[in-house]
């Protein structure tokens, strides 16, 4: 019984990841309470964009109100922890309810963003770009 697949009648978790952040998502049924890291959402996404974003597939398949979440999250910036929180909702949702799916996919909430940074190379200053040129 791995991490992404373990599911009971009452609770579903999974996995989500964008760029270098990963999140572990736990959703129960309860009265809409979404705690990130042992904080509340308001708390650790100050932003109404991130918490658009996180809530997201929650408001898509309209149960806002029903179901309690739990997170934790680890890596990355703050974008990206709000990009895998949203993906990892989606994908708890999905196992809870297989009927949910053709909703969030739609949606493109049931694909990984897999964009990371590219690595540097040998020889030049960034990943791609090349030393400036002098004539002297």
């Amino acid at each position: 019984m791995t991490l992404k697949t373990k599911k009971t009648n009452d609770m579903s978790r999974a996995v989500g990841r964008r760029k270098s952040a990963s999140a572990r998502v736990q959703i129960t049924l309860g009265k809409g309470k979404v705690t990130i890291n042992s904080k509340d959402l308001k708390d650790y996404f100050s932003t109404k964009i991130l918490q658009d974003l996180v809530l997201n597939p929650l408001k898509i398949v309209g149960k806002e109100k029903d179901l309690d979440i739990s997170v934790k999250v680890l890596g990355g910036g703050i974008k990206g922890q709000a990009g895998a929180v949203a993906h990892g909702i989606a994908r708890a949702l999905v196992n809870w309810n297989e009927e949910l799916k053709p909703l969030l996919k739609a949606e493109g909430l049931m694909t990984r963003d897999s964009r990371t940074k590219e690595r540097k190379k040998p020889g030049l200053h960034k990943a791609r770009r090349a030393h400036q040129w002098r004539k002297r």
